[in-house]
């Protein structure tokens, strides 16, 4: 029979899959950019650095560093806090790029340097040129990507701003702004970066760069170029193609730095157009096809929220908070990038917390959280706090356990990922008086608290992060509290952090019923547990609170998963499919 159910014309075929590799496509000089395949690309567009300024005039003061030019980037190829999203290109269309030129030398105040602008399908991505520094004529810093500096200030009751960054303003940020001058500061001040603002003279630097790996190994982009100090001399150029500020100068005959020339860098994914069957197909061709392995599949782009088992509260410091990893969703800097997985099953793990310190005297640290993953993403699990008299400091993890009377905290976000997956417990604190106290576990945004002298309750966990994959707005991995004293005036313990993290106990001088036990940690929060409160028997903590993982991909596609009770699947009003898990199982993609 005819594939195409008897119906006179060609044949169907299935058309073999087109896959198209990683393709990279750098511009240092105006040009034209040509997709390879319709996808979203990732890019890094640089404007030309400002130039630095000038003042030639024997005895004047020094010129200000030039800004360099507006950052712009997306992908995993930029800290996380810069990155843009990926902008769409049809196969086969051209766009155009444009490069723009560093700012050029000039007597007085430098120009600034020219816009770099990469045109997509219907919108375009453009890195401002950096500011002019300061010098001769005019001595504040000019606007741009980056601001420049402001010249040095020759008069007591004078001052000079530096150029604003971020102009105009775009979200993240393209860069920030230009020293200032003030009081008599006869030096140059720097020129604003990409990754930080430049110096206020007396000080010269220009404001740092931003590191990008987009062209295959780590490049800094978009440095301020720095002021010049009250000696004689000219400023040095910004380095070809990466944006960078020019250096200002001071007296004739000398000249400022000129402004590097900016870049654009496009980077096409590997592409797989999945084989197509156009047509009208009998059932049992398709069914022949497939038997074969020889019939279409697809790809599903992934978000996620990947967050492991909190640690367990020791009996002074409380439980690191499970390592939180998460696309899509959440705050902007804690966002990865999506997965794509093919249709099929997965093995879906669900860490859970770590048990709580047992704490007769002994030195160690609590259990720590176990990890959760899915595909390639780990989150770790939660530092166990620390218990004990001993030295002994709280442990490593997703976020570090919080340190005990004696002893240190743990470090966050071990082993490391990009963006971070937790933050460093608090450090504990014995004054030598009778008064002692445990620090916070750390929180998916923020560090435990560290206690110090005079005595005070335990130190606060850290805080969670919130996010809305599956919809309400539910803030998860947050630090547990640490344990406080019952010496010198009862002490209380430290609250959770936001996101599930356990409170801790507070002291008892007595008999306490119940004893000073901490609270654990929320159920699939990934909360760390809360310490124990010091007492006559170095009471217990409390255990961390499970992990959890969700996915969400588009309409088009359903989600499945074992065993029933540890996985729930729903359908967001928007129309995307969740999944949501609280223990390990499986997680099964199809089409819709």
């Amino acid at each position: 029979m005819a594939g195409n159910g008897g119906i006179i014309g060609p044949p169907n075929t299935v058309q073999a899959a087109q896959n198209f590799s990683e393709k990279r496509t750098t511009f240092t000089s105006s040009g034209t950019f040509t997709a390879q395949a319709t996808a979203n690309v990732d890019y890094l567009v640089v404007g030309g650095g400002g130039s630095g300024g000038n003042n030639p005039s024997p005895g004047s003061t020094g010129g200000g560093g030039g800004g360099g030019g507006g950052y712009r980037a997306s992908g995993c190829f930029t800290p996380s806090p810069t990155r843009g999203s990926a902008v769409p290109v049809i196969s086969g269309a051209s766009y155009d790029v444009t490069i723009g030129g560093g700012g050029a030398q000039a007597p007085g105040h430098g120009p600034n340097g020219t816009n770099s602008v990469f045109n997509y399908d219907g919108s375009n991505i453009t890195g401002a040129g950096g500011g002019g520094g300061g010098g001769s004529g005019s001595s504040a810093g000019k606007p741009g990507g980056s601001g420049g500096g402001a010249a040095g200030s020759p008069e007591p009751g004078s001052s000079y701003s530096g150029g604003t960054g971020n102009t105009p303003p775009v979200s993240p940020s393209q860069g920030n702004d230009g020293g200032s001058t003030s009081g008599n500061q006869r030096p140059g001040s720097g020129g604003g970066g990409a990754g930080g603002t430049g110096s206020n003279s007396p000080s010269t630097g220009g404001g740092s760069g931003i590191s990008n790996t987009i062209s295959g190994s780590p490049v800094t982009y978009a440095a301020g170029g720095s002021g010049r100090p009250s000696s004689n001399g000219s400023g040095s150029s910004g380095s070809a193609n990466t944006g960078n500020g020019g250096g200002g100068a001071k007296s004739s005959p000398t000249s400022a730095g000129c402004g590097g020339p900016g870049i654009v860098i496009i980077n096409e994914p590997a592409v797989t157009i999945p084989k197509q069957a156009p047509g009208v197909w009998s059932m049992n061709t398709v069914y022949d096809f497939v038997k074969d392995d020889n019939w279409v599949s697809r790809k599903a782009t992934t978000d996620y929220l990947v967050v492991a088992g909190g640690g367990g509260g020791g009996g002074q410091g409380g439980g690191g908070a499970g390592g939180y990893r998460a696309s899509g969703y959440g705050p902007s800097p804690l966002q990865g990038c999506a997965l794509e997985l093919n249709l099929g099953s997965y093995t879906v793990t669900v860490g859970g917390g770590g048990t709580a310190g047992s704490n007769p005297n002994g030195n160690g640290t609590a259990g720590s959280g176990n990890d959760s993953i899915l595909g390639n993403i780990t989150s770790t699990g939660g530092g166990g706090g620390q218990h004990g008299t001993g030295n002994v400091p709280g442990a490593n993890g997703g976020s570090g356990g919080g340190g005990g009377y004696s002893g240190c905290a743990g470090s966050g976000n071990t082993p490391p990922t990009d963006p971070p997956q937790g933050n460093n417990g608090g450090n504990g604190h014995n004054s030598g008086s009778g008064t002692a106290k445990g620090g916070g576990g750390g929180g998916a945004t923020a560090a435990g608290t560290t206690v110090g002298a005079p005595a005070s309750a335990g130190g606060p966990g850290g805080a969670g992060a919130p996010n809305t994959i599956l919809g309400p707005d539910t803030t998860y991995a947050g630090g547990g509290g640490g344990g406080g004293d019952s010496r010198g005036g009862t002490k209380a313990g430290g609250s959770g952090g936001a996101g599930g993290g356990g409170a801790g106990a507070g002291g008892c001088s007595g008999s306490c019923s119940p004893h000073n036990l901490g609270t654990a940690g929320t159920a699939n929060t990934g909360g760390g547990g809360g310490a124990a409160g010091f007492g006559p028997n170095f009471n217990n903590g409390a255990n961390g609170g499970p992990g959890i993982v969700v996915v969400r991909v588009p309409s088009e596609f359903a989600l499945s998963g074992t065993p029933s009770p540890a996985f729930t699947g729903s359908t967001h009003p928007g129309g995307d499919k969740l999944g949501k898990f609280t223990a390990s199982g499986t997680l099964t993609i199809s089409e819709a």
